[in-house]
């Protein structure tokens, strides 16, 4: 009997217009950091109506450099939750900072107000909120105490809190727009800030520091030095230049984005009327009625999990657990840590396939799948 073809968790879809774009990016024979790339950041600033965008080569990147732009006093503490990607507690150490790690709501999977409260100390220095799967952290009562916030939107790229953009709502705020993101550039990322002038230095941060490439200061309207190879670097910083080929997808990928988005949300109903009468599944929250959800994943909780993932991949329907809480690693010293609902996630959550390439039967056959495992 012929397997069924693999359905698989996370993905995105890339047409003829991302390939056209990447086409003509190559033939102009300059497929590393350029015009492309400034267009991309415009386009999504206009997108998302934010005041201030710089473009990096990853998401990972981008919350290194956001840790580090706001220069924090070394060896101070940042809350972060414990149920989110292993990049957010990478970049506090990489800044030179500990991260702390809290516990997450577990309904909606996004940290609370209560949460940050229970890791205060006299060196906290900074809050890192995530908004989880798209759905908008409730983030006013967290600003509310008046520590710097960093935002990392990775997943919530067109969500919304109270008309807001999510990413744009703290001191500093990230984006991915890496191969399973809901708008993809291959790989890459970009931040946010509540001020130009704090971009204006990421910009120069992600060039190695350095202000203007020898070319930029060669051609510039506004005069050049006798020898404009020379520059000045403004502080050492890694290199984190995203390429034309990504930024040409990227804003290819904008002009479908609301085509994509309405295809996740399609699935989004699909599952939510599908799975809706089995008592053993707990469904994932949908966005209060002031805010938008991106609906990144379709995150569910059910009490034989393990069970369940094996015997969806049995059906050649490949599932996963986003994310394993950072606290129970042994790197960062915390697992004598216990935090109830990022734990009881742990052995609960199961992301099942959300994105845009998913045709109906796709999602039919993930539907019957569920509902005959808990029918036996």
């Amino acid at each position: 009997m012929k397997r069924k073809e693999l359905i698989s968790v996370f993905g995105s879809d890339l047409g003829d217009l991302e390939i056209s774009a990447v086409v003509d990016c190559m033939q102009s024979q300059w497929p590393g950091f350029g015009k492309q790339v400034q267009e991309f950041e415009d386009s999504l600033m206009n997108r998302l109506g934010l005041s201030s965008f710089a473009m990096v080569d990853s998401g990972s990147n981008a919350l290194y450099l956001a840790a580090h732009l706001l220069d924090l006093p070394p060896g101070s503490e940042v809350i972060v939750p414990s149920f989110t990607w292993v990049s957010c507690a990478q970049a506090v150490l990489m800044a030179n900072l500990k991260p702390v790690f809290c516990d997450v709501d577990a309904l909606t999977m996004n940290v609370r107000r209560e949460h940050v409260e229970a890791c205060l100390s006299p060196r906290t220095a900074a809050i890192m909120v995530i908004h989880y799967a798209g759905l908008p952290v409730d983030i006013d009562p967290i600003l509310d105490l008046g520590l710097p916030v960093i935002e990392d939107a990775a997943h919530a790229v067109d969500s919304f809190s109270k008309g807001r953009p999510c990413g744009g709502i703290g001191d500093v705020g990230i984006y991915s727009f890496d191969a399973i993101k809901n708008l993809t550039t291959g790989e890459g990322g970009g931040i946010t800030a509540r001020d130009q002038t704090t971009i204006d230095r990421a910009k120069q941060l992600r060039y190695c520091g350095v202000g203007k490439s020898g070319f930029e200061a060669a051609t510039s309207s506004s005069g050049t030095h006798q020898r404009w190879w020379e520059y000045t670097i403004s502080e050492p910083f890694i290199k984190m230049l995203p390429t034309n080929i990504a930024a040409a997808i990227g804003i290819a990928q904008l002009t479908r984005l609301n085509a994509l988005q309405a295809r996740r949300k399609a699935i989004w109903n699909l599952y939510q009327d599908g799975l809706e009468a089995i008592p053993e599944v707990t469904l994932p929250q949908d966005a209060p009625i002031d805010d938008q959800h991106s609906y990144f994943t379709f995150c569910i909780r059910v009490n034989r999990r393990d069970e369940l993932a094996h015997a969806l991949l049995d059906e050649n329907i490949y599932t996963t657990l986003r994310y394993h809480p950072l606290h129970l690693n042994q790197l960062y010293g915390q697992t004598d840590r216990h935090l109830k609902n990022s734990e009881k996630l742990n052995e609960e959550a199961l992301s099942i396939p959300l994105h845009p390439r998913l045709s109906n039967a796709d999602v039919d056959r993930v539907i019957f799948s569920i509902r005959d495992f808990f029918s036996r």
